[in-house]
């Protein structure tokens, strides 16, 4: 029975260092960068976009696609960062458990 007992203390310290780590990456702000920096996005850990900021330089009426790339670019780097960041803190917890 204390066998028992101590599993599910052991259970329940793991649920609070995983609800900690969550909090600590939701507070986080990530910031995804295109090329030669000329678009940038921040979100946070919980995956909302904050702030963009767009170079004037990116921006050419004659060519709308290059922006859209741009800004592809940096919102795909900054979810990759929210995903490798959260892989590095979460994984931890999941080995093992099949997720």
């Amino acid at each position: 029975m204390g066998n028992m007992q101590n599993m599910m203390r052991q259970a329940q310290k793991l649920q609070k260092q995983m609800e900690e780590a969550q909090k600590e990456l939701n507070a986080s702000t990530f910031e995804g960068v295109s090329a030669q920096n000329l678009v940038k996005v921040t979100f946070t850990g919980e995956r909302k976009m904050t702030d963009i900021s767009i170079d004037p330089a990116a921006i050419d009426p004659d060519d709308p696609d290059t922006l859209a790339d741009l800004v592809l670019e940096a919102v795909n780097d900054g979810l990759g960062k929210i995903d490798t960041t959260t892989q590095q803190k979460m994984g931890r917890y999941t080995k093992g458990f099949g997720m």
